[in-house]
Order: C-alpha cells, then structure tokens, then sequence
C-alpha cells in the first residue's frame, strides 16, 4: 500500500510526519514555512501537489496579507517544497479545495462570506482567477466549499452565527452551484425554513452511496442529506441526530469537522468545548466535551447510529484525518488551557495530536498522544495525505 503521512501546521509552519499505521505512532521529518498563518490545505487529485490558504488574520480578527500557495510534495517521502508564486486572495481563507478534474482551485472566505475559483496551471501553480459573470448567493460566514460527486455541482457551507447581546442571530445554510468549467451559477439554498437553528460547518459525501453527511456545528448535530439532480442536495435532511448524549446549559458545545470511513460504515465528527471559568483568581476550562462522535451508518438507508463519544485528550478539536486503509484516525487540538484537577489544583490540558485506532465495529481507542507546544500560535490545520 502506497505510504500515507500527516501534516500539521502551527501558525505559518506546516511540519510532516511519518505515520507508522500498524505501530499507531507519528515521527516528525520536517516542516516548511508559508508567508502567513496556515487557515486550511488541500491535496491535487494525484497527490504529488498540496495548495495552503493562508492569513495574518484569524477567529475574530480580519488581518491584512491572505495568500494561496502551491507546494510540491516528494512521493517518496511527503517533503514539502514551495512551488511557484503565491496569488493574493481578498480576505481571509478559512478553507480551499481542488475540483476532481483537478483544473481549479476553489475557496472560502467567512467575512465576508465568499467564494473564489482559480485555474490551475498545467505545472499545477496557482493561476488566476475566474472571473463570475453574475452575482453569488453566499450566505452569512461561509466554512466550507467543496466540488460534489460528479465534479458538477459546488456547495458553499455557510454556518451563520449565534444570537449576541444586541445582535440577532445570523442564518446559517448550504449553497449549492452548479459547475461549468470554473464557472458557477446559484442552484439552492437549503435550510430548514429561514435557515435559524440552522448552522452547518463542513459536511462529506459517502463513498459509494448519493448522501452527504452535514456536521451542523452551533446545534451540536449530525444531518443526512440525500444527493439531487436539480438542487446538488435534497431540501430537507432524511435523517438528523444529535451528536451528544446531553446538551450542556452552562458552557458552548459546538460540533467541528466531519470525515466518513474509507469503508462508508461509520461517520466521525467532533465536539468542542473552550469557555472559561474564574477559578482560584485565574482562567480556566470551564468544562464541556472535546472529543469524538462515532455513528455507525446503515448502508441501506444511511441512517445514522451514535455508538461512541471519547474523549480527544485536547482543547478543540479543529481537524482530523482517516488513513485510506481506515486503520487510524488522528486528530489535533489547536491550543493548551489552564484546567481544574481532581485534586483542586490548577494543571494544563496541553495542545497535541492524539492517535486513535479503529475498530472493526468502528469504534475508537487511544493509542497515544503527542504534546505539541504551541506557544502563542494554535495548531489550526491537520490532514493526511497518502502519497502518489
């Protein structure tokens, strides 16, 4: 089987490591640095190219300098080198995919919410822009785009944002686009009634099967959408799930990113927790869950079965990756807190890449855990990519 590595990024420095599947363990090679914080990153249909979004601006702050990169990747061994010149993108990326055909580049950007597409050139550098000959239904802070099944339609996740102190609550929805050679035009916006209580973070598709898997990130559930010729996704979910046994009333659950299995039986998501409590004159974790959801999936139906949540062993689960033979799952947390222990001291829940073996009947189990310093930065992409 061809080798697969992870990658992880601490603010502008993305480092590869080696992943050893049947030890369960990571060993760190190198890292490469990008000219701002690394958002997000995504592979070339033939894995010999990764493109890197990245920004001096980050959760709550706009910044100045956004950038797209395309690196090379050594197939024999996952070695990053910086291929080409890096394009300006108009604001903050917070996540970038490649269409199947692997021809263009597609982006998205939370606010403003927007979308951009790129050509890629023959030698697989970034090239320019296309342009969009009418105006794009984006919603309110996108999270995500992805090309669909079929390379002919493009959803937009937008996510919305909760209500605040004199401010109402923004609705969330998925966009759908269809697709013509770098060009889109709106399809659908799908959410149930005005999209509020509606806020979708990423989704994915099963392997074999026309469903999309929604990880709906400020209600903390799961949603089951069936494919649509007309509209890229049905209008309304054939199955939702909470991704929680219990909703906390004190502290802010949010559910995070979303991968099915390489064997289309099982589907994980993460749940998120970093409010703080005032305890003992300083700020610490107020509680909640981190960790991950496990839902067996019924492969006549698609119907969803929560059958675990354990615990990730870190603060904010941001992203986590699958190897191809569904062995591992590995998932990083972005940042250290101050915590609560037993004993009524304060400790640290340090930042760290935790390693999960899969069970045949899905289900998860430690392996280890990494610490990770961080320093004043967050660990705020990880993927894996198995090399061509």
């Amino acid at each position: 089987m061809p080798k697969t590595v992870f990658y992880a990024s601490i603010g502008p420095d993305l480092a590869l490591y080696d992943l050893d599947i049947a030890a369960a363990t990571l060993t760190k090679r190198s890292s490469v640095t990008l000219p701002a914080n690394i958002q997000y990153a995504w592979p070339y249909p033939s894995h010999r190219h990764l493109y890197v979004v990245s920004s001096n601006g980050g959760p709550g702050v706009a910044g100045d300098r956004h950038w797209a990169n395309a690196l090379t990747i050594d197939p024999s061994t996952g070695i990053l080198r910086l291929h080409g010149d890096v394009v300006p993108l108009p604001s903050r990326p917070i996540h970038t995919s490649v269409d199947s055909s692997g021809r263009f580049l597609l982006t998205a950007y939370n606010n403003p919410s927007n979308i951009t597409v790129h050509r890629l050139n023959a030698d697989a550098t970034v090239g320019s822009e296309v342009g969009q000959p009418a105006p794009l239904d984006t919603g309110i802070y996108a999270h995500q785009v992805l090309a669909m099944p079929g390379n002919r339609c493009v959803v937009l996740v937008t996510r919305g944002n909760d209500a605040k102190p004199g401010t109402p609550e923004d609705p969330g929805a998925l966009k759908t686009f269809a697709f013509t050679d770098g060009v889109l035009r709106n399809l659908a916006s799908i959410a149930p009634g005005s999209g509020l209580g509606f806020g979708p973070r990423h989704l994915d598709f099963h392997p074999r099967k026309p469903w999309a898997f929604a990880s709906i990130e400020r209600q903390n559930q799961l949603y089951v959408y069936p494919l649509d010729a007309a509209t890229g996704l049905s209008r309304t979910p054939i199955f939702v799930r909470d991704t929680m046994p219990r909703q906390s009333a004190t502290v802010r659950q949010a559910a995070g990113p979303i991968h099915v299995h390489p064997n289309g039986k099982f589907v994980y998501l993460t749940n998120r927790c970093s409010d703080l409590t005032t305890y003992q004159g300083r700020k610490v974790f107020a509680g909640g869950e981190n960790g991950i959801a496990v839902f067996a999936i019924d492969e006549r139906s698609g119907e969803p079965t929560l059958i675990q949540n354990i615990d990730g062993h870190g603060i904010h689960l941001r992203t986590f990756g699958i190897d191809p033979s569904g062995r591992l799952l590995v998932a990083a947390s972005i940042m250290p807190l101050p915590v609560r222990e037993a004993d009524g001291n304060i400790g640290t829940l340090t930042a760290g890449i935790a390693v999960f073996r899969i069970g045949a009947d899905g289900r998860l189990e430690l392996a280890r855990k990494y610490d990770v310093e961080t320093g004043d930065r967050q660990q705020f992409w990880s993927g894996m990519v198995t090399l061509g």
